[in-house]
């Protein structure tokens, strides 16, 4: 069995890393994968690219700016994620593709494949399975839709647009996607429940097959170890209680919720004053300084980070890892910090309720709350016995839920299904 996945890129960004772990937990239990990426970044011989001419590199550029400025045209100033898929590369006469008894589709923006990509790789009856790392492929261009459900009927009016047309770009490429997907041999795979029952309630993909298959993890990298070897190799204070957060470069779109989390480290200031003299953070990321200036602790930054041994390190630092988003799938760092045996506070929304267990191995605050996320914090730090078991909790999560064998399996028993 062969396998192929197409991602925009092997390594940067959620469905980058998520892809990648996939890919090894299928080689895990034996299946041929590879992945075909727009973009490599590294030297994994199982990862293909596309083949560039001097036509390609020139229209790699133009192709961003062209959806850019239909964006600008409409509104979107913010600069909130809305992808056209107007643009792509016709990618179905590559030998890697050609040669693949199932195509596995991730995010696929930024120019990778439109739409007309699509119908061409899904001929003649190719069997195709697309595992969704956020909203875009069942919306009319929005990646999370911001609590609007007007996906489930034809889009239009479109928040992140901007716009109060019912006929807009939006209601536009809604009407595209149905075209195209109506041909396709197509399975749907979320890593979530909460973006299973989106896909499941939306007009594109209602009567599609949806399965649920939650990212894997490598726990023989992400796994506990002594906490004081950890802060020594980062240069971080041994005797404090350090919290983790991290910083992306999309973190002042209002989905990422870093105001709340600021809100709330002030509340643990001016509420716990005893407990607040014992903490400091540390932040993954670039940060930006109007987003951070707020905080109220001594903070350490620790600047981007791709390697998974020192990020490991990092939330083994840790004695809580905090995620603020207010809408999301199945946040890869999340996985990444429980299987630390780091136990994370966090909102109850999206796919974060499907690895968080409320006071066993983190702290679910209440939607929007950011004194939730306060007592959360003070909660698991107050009471080091607790913090020890909370500890043991989130590794045993993560043995019985996300290890490559388990998630590859999963895959497998799939494929297996639709070639048979």
């Amino acid at each position: 069995m062969r396998i192929t996945h197409l991602n925009s890129s092997n390594i940067h960004g959620g469905s980058g890393r998520a892809t990648f772990r996939i890919h090894k937990s299928l080689k895990e239990v034996g299946i041929d994968s590879r992945i075909f990426v727009l973009k490599d970044f590294g030297s994994d011989p199982d990862i293909k690219t596309t083949t560039d001419n001097l036509m390609r590199k020139v229209l790699k550029k133009a192709r961003p700016r062209y959806e850019r400025r239909i964006l600008n045209f409409y509104g979107n100033r913010e600069k909130e994620p809305f992808s056209i898929a107007s643009k792509g590369i016709n990618v179905a006469k590559e030998n890697i593709i050609m040669d693949t008894d199932i195509i596995n589709l991730h995010w696929i923006n930024k120019s990778f494949l439109s739409l007309k990509s699509l119908k061409q790789i899904g001929k003649p009856n190719k069997p195709i399975v697309w595992t969704l790392h956020d909203m875009w492929a069942f919306t009319g261009g929005c990646h999370y839709s911001n609590d609007c459900r007007r996906y489930e009927e034809k889009c239009g009016k479109c928040l992140v647009l901007n716009s109060n047309k019912l006929k807009d770009l939006s209601w536009k490429l809604l009407s595209r996607k149905k075209k195209v997907f109506k041909d396709l041999n197509l399975t749907i795979v979320t890593p979530s429940n909460w973006l299973a029952d989106c896909a499941q309630k939306s007009s594109l993909f209602s009567n599609n097959k949806i399965e649920v298959i939650p990212y894997p993890i490598d726990t023989k990298i992400f796994k506990p170890i002594d906490r004081e070897k950890a802060r020594g190799v980062l240069n971080l204070p041994e005797e404090k209680f350090l919290i983790l957060f991290g910083i992306s470069p999309n973190a002042s779109i209002k989905r990422k919720g870093i105001n709340y989390l600021i809100e709330a480290l002030l509340i643990v200031e001016h509420t716990f004053p005893q407990l607040s003299k014992k903490i400091e953070l540390f932040v993954l990321g670039i940060p930006n300084s109007e987003l951070i200036r707020n905080i109220p602790f001594k903070t350490h930054f620790l600047g981007a980070m791709h390697d998974d041994f020192t990020i490991s390190s990092c939330y083994n630092a840790a004695d809580i890892y905090i995620l603020p988003s207010l809408e999301d799938n199945l946040p890869n760092t999340v996985i990444e910090s429980l299987s630390c045996g780091t136990p994370v506070v966090g909102f109850n929304v999206g796919g974060v309720s499907d690895m968080i267990l409320h006071k066993k191995n983190g702290y679910l605050a209440r939607y929007r709350s950011s004194k939730d996320i306060a007592r959360g914090i003070k909660w698991i730090l107050e009471d080091k016995k607790r913090l020890k078991k909370l500890s043991e909790n989130a590794r045993e999560k993560v043995l019985k839920n996300y290890t490559y064998e388990i998630i590859g399996t999963k895959y497998l028993n799939l494929y297996e299904s639709l070639l048979k």
